[in-house]
């Protein structure tokens, strides 16, 4: 069983500060308020929270209405934190950022309150491509997506990286490290370019840790390297987070190869298809093969306060708002969970 939570009333600003019991009451004013060690019995030893506590949600929202529409969309569906396309995914030509959005992006945030948004970028985006101009296309095409996160103040850039194309994994990894360091040779420093976990559909690169940990060491460690886990491609990439034994090593692996100082961003989506299946499906959440555990298990995980965790779930019938809906509700409704 979890219990991340102090019993009721304790609130200590360093040190050990209480193990956990299954029944003690979650004290939220505590959580708000201090950064401390508390006592992780999954994990066997006590976790130091890095962040101010508190949860960040959101959803990966439509680009109707430009970045400040977005997030004016965000606020009114339960966000704190939100995703967005810069740009349309599938096509290479970008529309040069309108001066006006940029302003009103800006005064979206100050409306809102949402300090925290990220870009997705390209699906066209392929750092391994083996062929040069498909190679090149890509470099430039990322390397302008983070700069046109600078521009508008967005910090955390996500991207799949690439596929190996049939030139095999080894190939691929190393193609796609001299593509990063190519990429972060062109852009500003203040963006970081986070790697998004794949579900390891065709030739894609990232469904295992080992991958990142990988192209980490190969591009010699940049501080604005990051990482974004995606619930739904792990599972299908064949880690077992359904239950809490499999939730703790899949994260115990991931902190060990690569370390959580790396983790920026979480999409969070439940999946259509089975263990293993290298099949890229989301779902809403606890509707689908991962089902409801895992997710409340992140939720209430202190490592991972202070990072947003978005869903990329079904947008039909206000999918969105009710899966936010559901994050917060598992937040605010169990802090013991087994």
């Amino acid at each position: 069983m979890l219990c991340f939570y102090p019993k009721q009333g304790q609130r200590v600003q360093s040190g050990p500060l209480a193990t956990a019991l299954p029944c003690s009451p979650c004290h939220r004013t505590a959580l708000k308020k201090w950064q401390f060690h508390i006592f992780c019995p999954g994990l066997a030893r006590y976790v130091k929270l890095k962040r101010m506590a508190t949860h960040l949600f959101g959803a990966h929202m439509p680009s109707s209405g430009g970045p400040g529409g977005c997030v004016r969309a965000g606020k009114e569906i339960g966000c704190n934190a939100i995703q967005i396309f810069t740009a349309s995914p599938r096509m290479w030509k970008r529309t040069p950022l309108d001066p006006a959005k940029i302003a009103d992006l800006k005064l979206a945030e100050e409306e809102t309150g949402i300090r925290h948004v990220a870009s997705h970028d390209s699906y066209l985006i392929n750092l391994a491509d083996p062929k040069p101009e498909g190679r090149t296309r890509s470099i430039e095409g990322l390397a302008g997506e983070l700069d046109r996160c600078h521009t508008l103040g967005v910090k955390n850039v996500v991207s799949h990286i690439g596929a190996h194309m049939g030139a095999g994994l080894e190939s691929g990894l190393a193609s796609a490290a001299d593509g990063i360091l190519e990429v972060l040779s062109k852009s500003p420093t203040d963006v970081n370019l986070l790697m998004e976990t794949t579900a390891g559909q065709g030739s894609s690169l990232n469904f295992q840790i080992d991958h990142l940990a990988t192209l980490i060491e190969k591009t010699n460690n940049p501080k604005n390297l990051g990482v974004c886990v995606d619930t739904c491609h792990i599972f299908a990439a064949g880690y077992d987070i359904r239950t809490e034994a499999g939730y703790l090593e899949f994260w115990n692996e991931f902190d060990s190869k690569i370390g959580l100082q790396r983790l920026h961003l979480i999409h969070c989506n439940d999946s259509k298809k089975p263990l293993a299946s290298r099949v890229d499906r989301h779902e809403n959440l606890g509707e689908g093969e991962i089902g409801e555990l895992c997710f409340r298990l992140l939720v209430n995980d202190p490592r991972f306060f202070g990072i947003p965790i978005v869903v990329e779930t079904p947008i039909e019938n206000d999918g969105h708002r009710k899966n936010v809906a559901k994050l917060w509700e598992w937040s605010e409704t169990s802090s013991t969970l087994g």
